[in-house]
């Protein structure tokens, strides 16, 4: 329609001003607190392994079994994967405002009743961490697609990008501010309760106290949620899932010119005066294309298998690091680079691991590292929230952010098993033997290829509004052409033989 077009062209040409600003600060808060809640877990595995599995008759502290280890750091990236399918459907389906607000909640809830896991026993505690942590990502799975809908929606089409990425880099803040509190509540309680070391009293060296530390840390996480609830409660649904999905052109045009100070009083006159027959023609004919239709395959199928495939083969290869402990072309140099600098890792893998040769090591480790997140980690993150039409964007962001996280949990996981050695008197405690970590390299090399060759089915999305990219733009310009082309067909009645 003519006046959903005024207002999305509005935003799309705005100034870039303050309320821009604070649409990233609220929705990178959100995923702040998703990489805080998902990677604190990390911090506190091994004090929970001291207090619940503390064997006196070993001469190491205790330390999570591997199954046990696998099921608390891994069942929030399930819960992640199932919360980023569902909420980005919901998302599409009631407004993104709405469920942004139910999944912070719920990290809210969750994050403290991790806190308070309790168990008469130690599988008790630890079934119920579990349970608490799965829920928790659930939550976090929801910002994902939301926090990125959002901001592509709210931005102008000169900075889309750039915005998009400031949100996804408030993960790194949060990973960061997780180890400082982590830091923090350590030496506070080292300070306080004392203890001897391990070789000098077993039982002594963990004070009963260090149960309540692991709990801090991980329900530390519902505090920069629950700042950021009220401010993300008070910003309006986007203008663009208004006009286009909601069918409310006044709405978006009133609610846009509050926040951007952007003047659409015509715009709000006109769409008070479109015709409830014209918004149904319309709505009847945006409803024929779903996701699981044909012309979705035609139009954007491709471009949803780019984005799915490469967001999984890169999540492998990222959150593999464990084994060592903005456009679209940047993010094909980005695997270009990942997959030379793994093969650079796995060739001379001998050579890298002998005396005198760890500072090469680890130089080749932070390049590897260092081109993911110079393209594909950043951009496999916007782009889905750039390409698909307004009604599905959220739902298929969710579906190419679950496949990352499958590939994040084949990556922290299956690659743990994997790289262990093939002499099965190497191998860690209690884990079979692998395939070792030069061969893992190597298969880690192959997925980036794979990344590599997919960047090729997603479109450049620079420069372009999101109904360019969406398709959106030519939908409307089908009826008009067809309501001419029958305008100018068929004869005038009054016209004699």
């Amino acid at each position: 329609m003519v006046q959903d077009r005024k207002v999305l062209d509005a935003l799309d040409t705005a100034k870039t001003q303050w309320y821009h600003f604070t649409a990233v600060v609220i929705a990178g808060m959100g995923f702040f607190t998703d990489a805080y809640d998902l990677f604190s877990i990390s911090l506190v595995t091994k004090l929970l392994g001291r207090i619940y599995y503390f064997n006196p008759a070993s001469k190491s502290p205790g330390s999570l079994p591997p199954n046990v280890s696998a099921a608390v750091n891994g069942v929030a990236f399930c819960g992640t994967l199932a919360g980023q399918l569902f909420f980005g459907w919901l998302g599409d389906k009631m407004g993104r405002k709405k469920v942004y607000g139910m999944t912070l909640m719920l990290m809210v809830i969750c994050c403290l009743a991790s806190g308070l896991s309790f168990g008469s026993s130690a599988k008790g505690v630890m079934a119920t961490l579990c349970f608490f942590r799965f829920w928790l990502g659930f939550g976090i799975g929801g910002d994902y697609p939301l926090s990125a809908t959002i901001m592509s929606e709210y931005a102008n089409k000169r900075t889309r990008g750039a915005f998009i990425a400031a949100v996804f880099a408030m993960q790194g803040f949060g990973n960061l501010t997780g180890g400082i509190v982590a830091i923090i509540v350590s030496a506070a309680f080292k300070s306080r309760f004392d203890a001897p070391a391990y070789r000098d009293d077993r039982a002594g060296s963990t004070v009963p106290q260090a149960d309540y530390a692991w709990r801090i840390v991980l329900m530390f996480g519902a505090i920069p949620a629950l700042l950021t609830y009220y401010w993300r409660m008070k910003m309006p649904e986007t203008a663009r899932y208004t006009a286009l999905v909601a069918k409310n052109d006044k709405k978006a045009a009133a609610d846009m010119a509050r926040v951007l100070n952007v003047e659409l009083v015509d715009e709000q006159e006109k769409a008070a005066a479109a015709t409830a027959a014209a918004a149904e023609e319309e709505a009847a004919r945006r409803e024929q294309y779903g996701l699981f239709s044909r012309e979705f395959a035609r139009r954007h199928g491709h471009h949803l298998l780019g984005t799915t495939v490469c967001w999984f083969v890169l999540d492998i290869a990222y959150y593999s690091q464990n084994l060592f402990q903005k456009d679209i072309y940047t993010a094909l140099g980005g695997f270009f680079l990942m997959t030379a600098f793994m093969l650079g890792l796995a060739v001379p893998y001998h050579h890298w691991t002998t005396p005198g040769n760890h500072v090469g090591f680890v130089v080749m480790y932070a390049f590897t590292f260092f081109f993911a997140n110079f393209g594909p980690n950043s951009t496999t993150f916007i782009v889905p929230a750039e390409i698909f039409p307004a009604r599905l964007r959220s739902t298929c962001h969710g579906i190419s952010s679950a496949a990352g996280k499958m590939g994040a949990i084949v990556g922290s996981f299956g690659f743990l098993y994997a790289a262990q050695s093939t002499d099965p008197s190497k191998t860690d405690a209690g884990y079979p033997r692998g395939i070792g970590v030069r061969n893992s390299l190597f298969l880690l090399a192959g997925c980036n290829v794979v990344g590599f060759l997919f960047t090729f089915l997603v479109p450049e999305s620079k420069g372009k509004s999101l109904e360019e990219l969406s398709g959106e733009n030519e939908m409307e310009a089908e009826p008009a052409a067809a309501t001419n082309s029958y305008r100018q067909t068929v004869p005038d009645s009054g016209q004699s033989e």
